[in-house]
């Protein structure tokens, strides 16, 4: 793995051990419940709209083990590199 890749890694990997992104992350998780309600809904433009914040949402919400899992296909990668040499 280039150090430019690590670092990358690093730095999320760091933000996602914070209070701060803890507090995010659970403040999303409310915000979705209250989003997801059909009851709040007002007219079918609401309703896209409440569909795309969804989709924001989960987004944020999965960032953390997409990060995880491309940290992990990069090192595999890499292992698989080193067996080939």
């Amino acid at each position: 793995m280039t150090q430019e890749l690590e670092t990358y890694f690093n730095n999320y990997f760091s933000m996602f051990r914070s209070e701060g992104w803890k507090q995010l992350i659970s403040d999303l998780q409310s915000n979705v419940t209250q989003i997801n309600s059909v009851e709040m809904t007002t007219d079918n433009n609401n309703l896209n709209f409440r569909k795309g914040q969804l989709a924001i949402l989960a987004t944020i919400l999965n960032f953390e083990t997409q990060i995880d899992n491309a940290h992990a296909e990069s090192e595999n990668t890499e292992e698989a590199i080193d067996e080939v040499v």
